[in-house]
Parts: C-alpha cells; sequence; structure tokens
C-alpha cells in the first residue's frame, strides 16, 4: 500500500522551533513528528511511503535516508515552488496508480491507518476524508433571538463540530483534478467534487487528535505523547 506525507509547509505557527528545523523534523518528545508518522504507516502495513518536500528538504532526506531504518521504502517529490496540499500530488502522478493514503506531516495521531484505507475501499468513492469531533469555547454569550426578541442566553457556551484530520485517502482518478504546476489545497478541491456533485465518504474517528502546527495543540500533543508513548510509536505489542 502507498502513502503520501506532506512535508513541505516552512511552519510559520511554529516559529521559534522551526527557525532551524523543517516542520517535520521539529521533536514531539524525543522523537521528530514525521518518524512518529512513519512508525505508524510501517506498522500498518503500509511500505510505499512518498514525501512531498520542499522547505529545507536536504536537512529530511539526511535524517530519513532511504526508510530501511524502519523497514519502508521512502521516495522524495521535491516541489520547486509552493504548490499547496494538494498540488504536490500531481508530481505524483506516475506513481499513484492505486489507492492511496494522504496525510499531513504534522499530525500526532493514534489512528489506524488501515482502518480509513479499507473503509475508502468499501465504499468506493473518490475520496474519503478522515474527521473528528473538535470542541471550541466560544469567547463571547451567544444571544438567541426570534422576530427581535431574545429567546435565550448562552454564556461563552462550548460548541461541538466535525473537522478534516488531514488524513485522506483517494483514487488515482482525483489526480485529474489538478492541473500540471497547479497551486491548489485539498479544501479547494473538496469544493470542486462539491461543485461536480461528486460525492466525499467521510471516516469518522475518535480516538487521539492533534494539530502540532498549531502551538496550543503543540504543548497537548507533548503532554499526551508522554502519557502514551508506546501507543503512539507501536511499542510493546501495541
Amino acid at each position: 500500500m502507498k502513502a503520501v506525507i506532506l512535508a513541505g509547509g516552512q511552519g510559520r505557527r511554529l516559529k521559534p522551533y522551526t527557525l532551524v528545523l523543517p516542520k517535520p523534523l521539529v521533536p514531539v518528545g524525543d522523537v521528530p513528528i514525521m518518524e512518529i508518522i512513519i512508525r505508524q504507516l510501517a506498522y500498518y502495513g503500509f511500505k510505499e511511503i512518498y514525501l512531498a518536500c520542499g522547505h529545507l528538504v536536504e536537512l529530511i532526506r539526511a535524517y530519513f535516508k532511504d526508510g530501511e531504518k524502519w523497514g519502508v521504502r521512502l521516495h522524495y517529490s521535491v516541489e520547486e515552488k509552493p504548490l499547496g496540499t494538494a498540488g504536490p500530488l500531481k508530481l505524483l502522478k506516475n506513481e499513484l496508480d492505486e489507492p492511496f493514503l494522504v496525510i499531513n506531516g504534522d499530525i500526532l495521531t493514534d489512528m489506524n491507518f488501515l482502518e480509513i484505507f479499507q473503509n475508502h475501499i468499501v465504499q468506493g468513492k473518490l475520496m474519503t476524508i478522515g474527521i473528528t469531533e473538535h470542541k471550541t469555547k466560544l469567547e463571547y454569550g451567544v444571544v438567541h433571538l426570534y422576530e427581535n426578541n431574545v429567546v435565550d442566553y448562552e454564556e461563552k457556551p462550548e460548541v461541538t463540530h466535525y473537522v478534516s484530520m488531514g488524513v485522506y485517502v483517494f483514487a488515482p482518478y482525483v489526480l485529474k483534478y489538478i492541473e500540471e504546476g497547479e497551486k491548489m489545497d485539498i479544501p479547494h478541491l473538496i469544493h470542486r467534487f462539491l461543485d461536480e456533485d461528486v460525492s466525499i465518504n467521510s471516516f469518522i474517528y475518535r480516538g487521539l487528535w492533534f494539530d502540532i502546527g498549531n502551538r496550543e495543540d503543540f504543548e497537548k500533543a507533548l503532554e499526551s505523547f508522554e502519557k502514551n508513548r508506546g501507543l503512539y510509536l507501536k511499542e510493546q505489542g501495541q
């Protein structure tokens, strides 16, 4: 099975960590975040892994080399100009000839990547999005109106919504929706599908998930990693 890790971002939200390190090499505990992802992918049977790189790619290549250390084969795809999160997939059009997993290189999760991949195959859609529930506490009191009359008031309520985890599965045909050299992010690609009434599958995940590109979540991820190290790294038979 094949997977793509999106590792081309500059990590502006994680400065000063990313002033000297590319975001994929930023450590969670004592392990670079992308090493955690690679170890998880290997555990679930994804042995062909493509790294979509740009910023400080030589540091990434120097650390991960060919992937033999983790029992996978790593392939490097380097964009000459920023292509967003979907655009780099077009550079791999000849390699991605079967359903493939795509994962942001800045997330920490204990998701079973094989489960979302198998769900995608069963559903038979062009795209599957991994989603999870996320709670946001609003900063303000919320006023509910009916015909200009106040009918309820909530003081700084907590709102729950589904968010994208940055984990996707695509059918190869998806690449036809991306133009050569086009800068495109995955949300833009999703809107292209929706505009054409293309059905998109969702996979709801209720386990651990953190976006370490966000400073606040990065601190939470560090704490979670220390508590659940074996779970994330698949150590000791986990």
